[in-house]
């Protein structure tokens, strides 16, 4: 058995994973990175994301793509990847997680299909129109900490937000104390709350790590994710990243998030996509 990990962070200890034979892979889910009971899609991502870059020859998760088929619990897991091709300049391959019921039988939890490169050796041109988001100094942002009445501006029943050195944008936090502006906004300067800096893998986990949009539009309660793409751009420069996710359509009880993750060199590092539930109360 070999363990893959990088590092000696939280994050990385709790996404590190035992390679027990080629392709199959021992991992324990931490309740440190739950919603209420359920584990934070995006930390399973990054914890996909590990195995899966062991498993194929290039190291840098470009486009990762899951399906979230139940919702993860905090325990042992096995995760099962396979090579589906192999370049010159990029891999693919596929990997599925596992729990176990009661009765020993197996419940597949997400599945995934990845295409790894190097991120290092990709062209310096940039041609582009899109633009950081607008979001106040750091210090004037709102964290478990600090709110205008005195109160929380993150409320701190969730295990994850301990995990995370999350600031919101005070305009689009009005959910925290009550007063929901009623728009699919949510922005934020992000950090893991040990001091690691960010990189390819830790990006998996800032795209689905924010409070929903659904919050900030007056709805309440789990919002499960179904779907998520994430596309990895650049290796981020240490330092805060700035995250802007918006919602243009919930309908049917579904709605989308579109997530930019710029880093402190303003370069556009991640993007996303995700389709979630959203539960249509408040």
């Amino acid at each position: 058995m070999a363990l893959v990990t990088h590092g000696n962070s939280e994050f990385d200890r709790d996404t590190a994973v035992t390679r027990r034979a080629p392709g199959v892979y021992d991992a324990h889910l931490s309740a440190g990175w739950t919603i209420i009971r359920a584990v934070n899609g995006g930390y399973l991502l990054a914890l996909m994301g590990r195995a899966l870059g062991d498993a194929l020859p290039h190291a840098d998760p470009m486009s990762v793509t899951a399906h979230y088929l139940t919702a993860s619990v905090p325990g042992p897991a096995v995760i099962r990847t396979e090579v589906v091709r192999t370049g010159r300049t990029m891999s693919t391959g596929t990997a599925t997680l596992v729990q176990f019921a009661e009765d020993g039988s197996e419940v597949e939890r997400l599945r995934v299909l990845a295409a790894y490169g190097d991120l290092g050796a990709l062209s310096d041109d940039v041609r582009t129109t899109a633009k950081p988001p607008a979001i106040p100094p750091y210090e004037h942002c709102l964290g478990t900490d600090s709110a205008p009445d005195g109160r929380p501006a993150i409320p701190g029943s969730t295990a994850i937000a301990e995990r995370l050195a999350l600031r919101l944008d005070p305009a689009t936090a009005g959910w925290a104390v009550g007063a929901p502006s009623g728009k699919g906004e949510m922005r934020a300067w992000f950090g893991l709350a040990d001091g690691r800096e960010p990189d390819p893998l830790s990006l998996l986990l800032t795209v689905d790590a924010l409070p929903p949009t659904a919050f900030e539009m007056g709805l309440s309660g789990w919002v499960p994710t179904v779907e998520l793409t994430a596309h990895i751009r650049h290796r981020p420069a240490p330092g805060p990243l700035r995250v802007a996710i918006t919602t243009r359509n919930l309908a049917g009880g579904f709605l989308e998030e579109d997530a930019e993750v710029w880093d402190s060199e303003d370069r556009l590092v991640a993007q996303s996509r995700q389709l979630a539930r959203a539960v249509l109360q408040g």
